[in-house]
């Protein structure tokens, strides 16, 4: 029996090959999308998770009345292991804050990325090097260790894993020091690096002041987390109040709390940070199922519209004893045979498309992985789509009475009609709202690329430096020797460059009023150097001897959170220094649209600042080149330290890395919108075919009794425009309220237009047409006569 129902079920796909093809097509087309974004779903929810102890470890963070931030201070993880026995481990890392140059012999690494871990941490994290995790013998021993792959490049030749001897910056410097092994650097983890420095202990002797660290705690299983984060807020309070007698400080100290973290969050959505990842995952992720559900949906429409050319075999097999379960098991095997047709094609596609997917998201995925999910997930994923898409077919199938249908009494129920209908339109919803939402992030994008970010970041270049520049006259030299390069207008360095980077933190007090502003330590020419605008008084001058003690420079953020009036000339107070005010600078958008411009006071002299390495060179645009090979050629007498390893990037393309998510959304959506869009004109294509058909005789009557072609047309189209119609009539306030709640993640953005909607209405409509009339002319121009000859 079994081999009589498979040669049936070959036979009949073979013979309605047209929409069998357009079937398989279109679900290998939807199942490659799904696959893809399976994968990546996978990947970017097991972050960390070989760590054995996943589950229990947190990163402490503080909130501040102003902002919250995973950075802390040295001294909290020593106190929280040792006044809370479910704390099983507490330990501090600290990221690097420049690039370092690695040399052996005349092989060089730059490590963008050096870790500094405690021992604790180090065990917590699972930071393994190969051999094993050594603990550092003494307290100021620290054992390095670089990756696998810069281990490569410095010892191409190297097969055993003992320490080596190398230099630090340039060739001349003589700063040496020992790399202890290698160590494998996990990418897919929170904590990947090119290098890991781990000693008994970090920041000794750094007080709470130095919020530079970040604290992770390792518990045991079973504690109340939120108990544990209210005991170590009051932790944290108490060491802060040790020795304080000012009462106003006192009382900002008790404004003061702690969190906790877990490191499950830390990927994609952390407490402290942007979620724009979770965001997008969680829409690529809605996107690939409502594409394989649109595919299902062709598949069901598709199966039960070619119903009626199934019901005398039907008829036949329940007359000669065929029970309903057995003809709903055949079809479902045929169903069964073409999603697996389809799952086979998927796979081959994913495995081209994949190359693409991999350079659009910055991951390295492969699908014949041994480890990949997708051993136990794709037999899954083919049986529910074969249940999906054909359990409903499958019982209206073997639901026929066989008195009827072999009178030739047989037609589909206006059930069926509503279900193919509702699905058409389903479909056609969907893609509009694919529509809208591309033709949305397009306009985002535009604006965000052609908005005035109040700065200008072209013709900026950034160079990599290892010097410290804290102090003007030590960059003062430097400066004069790369202004004497023709073609470049002006020099400075900074603690940071305006790339969306975090700018540290620290409280500044205004006319009694307290508050936390953001802090950039800066050099003079800073203002100057990009462009960015003055609002009142003046900039950074070196004709102004307290500029280099005491002169700040505040944005406009800083003169609202202040509600300061007339600031320029006034005094405001942080780090133990009474800062006095001689400009105000416009806001610039230094953190890109989705963040608003922060507070943020600017100086030359912080004590509670990070190190000035950031330079920043404005050239002529003309004059580019040359400059660049000159200062190539000269930078070991301008800048000893770096030597020979002059690197730099155009500040422009920096600042463009902060529209990666979005222009990867923006890429998502192009692809969703083009899938959904060809799956539903594929499934319309093969349903009006079958309407046309099914209605050949009634059209050959209408154009015996003078109907025209236009009249025929119309007719057919009219079904199909007013299911289009309801499509857009449903999609446009779903597609309202998602794409206003995701314009609302960006502090700068565009008023929600109203063209995409009209414009994605005028597509589908115009699509829909298109196709059913292709597949109506064939019937329109048919000669009656072939149609009626034997009535």
């Amino acid at each position: 029996m079994f081999k009589l129902n498979l040669k049936i079920a070959l036979r009949n796909l073979w013979k309605n090959r047209g929409i069998t093809t357009i079937n398989v097509g279109g679900l290998a087309i939807a199942l490659a999308a799904f696959i893809l974004v399976v994968m990546y779903f996978t990947y970017e929810t097991t972050f960390d998770k070989t760590n054995p102890n996943y589950d229990n470890i947190y990163i402490v963070g503080r909130i501040e009345p102003d902002f919250k931030t995973n950075y802390t201070s040295p001294p909290l993880a020593k106190a929280i292991k040792q006044s809370f026995p479910e704390v099983e481990e507490a330990g501090i890392t600290k990221g690097s804050f420049f690039e370092l140059t690695i040399k052996k012999g005349k092989h060089t690494v730059f490590a963008k990325n050096i870790l500094q871990a405690d021992y604790n941490a180090a065990k917590i994290l699972n930071i393994q090097p190969n051999g094993g995790l050594v603990k550092p013998s003494g307290e100021v021993e620290r054992l390095s260790y670089l990756n696998t792959e810069n281990m490569k490049t410095l010892f191409p030749d190297k097969t055993d894993n003992k320490p080596e001897m190398v230099g630090f910056g340039a060739s001349n410097s003589g700063v040496t020091g020992i790399i202890a092994g290698s160590i494998v650097n996990n990418l897919h983890s929170n904590f990947a690096f090119d290098g890991v420095s781990i000693g008994n202990e970090i920041g000794k002797g750094e007080n709470y002041g130095y919020n530079n660290y970040n604290t992770y705690i390792q518990v045991k299983p079973g504690t109340d987390i939120a108990n544990l984060e209210q005991k170590i807020t009051e932790l944290y309070r108490k060491e802060l109040l040790k020795g304080e007698t000012d009462q106003k400080v006192v009382d900002e100290i008790k404004t003061v709390s702690t969190f906790l973290d877990p490191l499950s969050n830390l990927h994609l959505k952390p407490k402290a940070g942007n979620d724009a990842p979770y965001k997008i995952l969680v829409a690529l992720s809605v996107l690939g199922i409502l594409i394989l559900v649109i595919a299902c949906i062709n598949f069901t429409n598709l199966s039960i519209a070619q119903a009626t050319k199934r019901a005398k075999e039907v008829g036949v097999k329940k007359v000669m004893g065929a029970y309903r379960f057995q003809l709903t098991t055949q079809f479902l095997t045929e169903i069964f045979i073409q999603c697996a047709v389809a799952t086979v094609l998927a796979l081959i596609l994913a495995e081209l498309v994949l190359p693409y997917f991999n350079n659009l998201f910055l991951v390295n995925l492969s699908i014949w992985h041994f480890d990949n999910n997708l051993l136990w997930q794709l037999p899954l994923i083919l049986c529910l789509i074969t249940l999906i898409a054909g359990i409903y077919p499958a019982m209206v199938l073997s639901g026929f009475k066989p008195a009827l249908v072999l009178k030739g009494n047989f037609s589909t129920s206006k059930q069926s009609s509503w279900l193919r209908n509702g699905l058409l339109v389903f479909q056609f919803s969907i893609a509009v709202i694919f529509i809208i939402g591309l033709l949305i992030i397009n306009s985002q994008l535009k604006y965000m690329r052609t908005q005035d970010l109040g700065f200008t970041a072209n013709q900026v270049v950034y160079i990599k430096n290892v010097s410290l520049f804290n102090k003007p006259e030590n960059f003062q030299p430097v400066r004069e020797r790369i202004l004497k390069i023709p073609g470049i207008k002006s020099a400075t360095v900074a603690t940071a460059i305006p790339d969306g980077s975090d700018n540290g933190a620290n409280g500044y007090t205004f006319e009694g009023r307290q508050g936390s502003l953001d802090f950039v330590d800066v050099d003079f020419d800073y203002f100057e150097t990009l462009d960015i605008k003055l609002k009142e008084g003046r900039f950074f001058n070196k004709g102004f001897g307290t500029d280099t003690a005491n002169a700040a420079v505040v944005n406009e953020s800083t003169v609202a959170k202040y509600g300061m009036k007339n600031p320029v000339g006034k005094t405001i107070r942080g780090c133990n220094i009474d800062y006095k005010i001689v400009g105000v600078v416009k806001d610039f958008k230094s953190q890109g649209f989705e963040n608003a411009v922060q507070p943020t006071i600017y100086s030359i002299k912080n004590p509670c600042g990070n190190y000035k390495t950031q330079l920043m060179l404005k050239i002529e645009e003309n004059k580019m080149v040359d400059a660049l090979a000159a200062l190539k050629a000269q930078w070991p007498q301008i800048n000893p330290k770096d030597g020979e390893d002059f690197r730099y990037e155009f500040l422009d393309e920096l600042y463009g890395k902060l529209f990666k998510k979005q222009e990867q959304l923006q890429s998502v959506f192009f692809a969703a919108a083009l899938l959904t869009i060809f799956i539903a004109i594929l499934g319309l294509f093969a349903f009006a075919r079958y309407i046309t058909n099914g209605r050949i005789k009634e059209i050959a009557v209408r154009k015996i009794l003078g109907a025209s072609d236009v009249q025929i047309f119309k007719l057919i189209n009219s079904a199909f425009f007013v299911m289009v119609l309801i499509a857009n009539a449903i999609s446009w306030p779903v597609a309202y309220i998602l794409t206003k709640k995701w314009l609302k993640t960006f502090a700068y953005r565009i008023n929600l237009p109203v063209l995409p909607f009209v414009i994605s209405a005028l597509i589908t409509i115009l699509l829909t047409v298109i196709t059913v009339s292709i597949q109506a002319r064939k019937a329109v121009k048919a000669n009656p006569v072939d149609a009626l000859k034997y009535e």
